[in-house]
């Protein structure tokens, strides 16, 4: 009997022995996977030296390993500020960066966790950052110069978060908005160059039409100086051919349809004929 109860106790022993060894094993390593790095904290204070992936080992029950992400992290922060014609300008930054694996054991003692870095650190410094850029253009520069305002924005960030150990990758823009009163002027000033486009549209129709009034009005004269030169060189034929015309009509002979004249003579080929058609020379002594 006794012999049975010492197995048993020892069989207890034993189990609790090895619950205590796979307790103790399992608390005296850490695996760090690719893309993290942790920080060992022994009761309760950092360590230096961040653990980089790979299997570490470190003191049971007594210490702990925060770990922290180490790829590219994303946070869509807001900011507002003023420009520097004093008008409201709101904005959304989409904030690419990632954690500098030799500065987390400083960020695990100074911020902690990666909630407290973007709530602690990204968001005031992107607003001081937006601050600095919108104040230094316009409301309409900042509108109509969005990369540079967007550049100004990234040198401040940059500056500003290098030395809390975070890296920025890449900012983007996502949304910039104004006052609703700066809006209603901008739609006002673009209804006026509008307005004036197509007066100067008009007013360049109406020279153009003009231009071709006077083109035609100088046309017609010209014909009217080459009608009346023609006539002047022709007056002493016209009267001739009238007065023949006068002639038959008193006569009450019947007037022939055509009349053959002799033109001038050349020196080589004698006269030269002409014809006229009495009738139409007839309408024209009317």
């Amino acid at each position: 009997m006794r012999k049975s109860q010492t197995e048993s106790l020892q069989a207890v022993i034993a189990a609790i022995l090895l619950t205590v060894a796979a307790l103790v094993s399992l608390n005296s390593f850490v695996i760090i996977n690719p893309g993290e790095a942790g920080v060992l904290s022994i009761l309760g204070k950092a360590q230096d030296g961040a653990l980089i992936e790979g299997i570490h080992l470190k003191p049971p029950f007594i210490s702990q390993v925060d770990l922290y992400d180490l790829k590219v992290q994303k946070f869509e922060v807001p900011a507002q500020s003023s420009t520097k014609d004093l008008q409201d300008l709101s904005a959304s930054f989409a904030i690419n960066f990632r954690i500098d694996p030799l500065e987390v054991v400083v960020i695990r003692r100074t911020q902690g966790s990666l909630q407290n870095i973007v709530a602690k650190i990204i968001a005031p410094q992107t607003q001081e950052s937006f601050k600095i850029a919108a104040a230094r253009r316009t409301i309409e520069e900042a509108i109509t110069q969005r990369n540079e305002l967007k550049n100004d924005f990234d040198e401040a960030l940059s500056s500003r978060l290098n030395k809390y150990g975070l890296v920025i990758l890449d900012t983007s823009i996502v949304d910039l908005a104004f006052s609703p009163e700066f809006a209603k002027a901008v739609e006002e000033k673009q209804i006026a160059e509008q307005r004036a486009r197509r007066a100067v549209f008009v007013a360049q129709e109406a020279s153009q039409q003009a231009q071709a009034d006077i083109n035609r009005a100088k046309g017609k004269a010209e014909a009217q100086r080459l009608l009346a030169e023609t006539l002047k060189a022709q007056g002493g034929q016209l009267v001739l051919q009238k007065e023949a015309i006068e002639a038959w009509r008193n006569g009450g002979a019947r007037m022939p349809n055509v009349l053959v004249l002799n033109g001038d003579t050349s020196g080589a080929g004698g006269a030269i004929p002409f014809l006229f058609n009495l009738k139409d020379l007839e309408e024209m002594a009317k």
